[in-house]
């Protein structure tokens, strides 16, 4: 089933940008994560860093399917 017209021409544009925040996002929380252990600062702060990391990771992906499968040509 394909998206209605009217909403697939923002989306070919959403898509993208959310797909890049998460990763930027991603990316920033691993180089927080790592210089928070590479100091010994407080390990529950790296833990929850790397939490978000995966969090983050995950949600690039999910965004990057549905683009994908919104925006096939079949």
């Amino acid at each position: 089933m394909a998206a209605p017209t009217r909403y697939k021409a923002p989306m070919q544009y959403v898509f993208p940008i959310l797909v890049v925040l998460a990763m930027l996002g991603a990316l920033g929380s691993l180089i927080f994560g790592l210089v928070n252990m590479a100091k010994g600062d407080n390990p529950q702060r790296s833990n929850k860093l790397m939490r978000y990391r995966v969090l983050l990771q995950g949600l690039a992906l999910l965004f990057f399917a549905l683009f994908m499968l919104l925006f096939r040509h079949s």
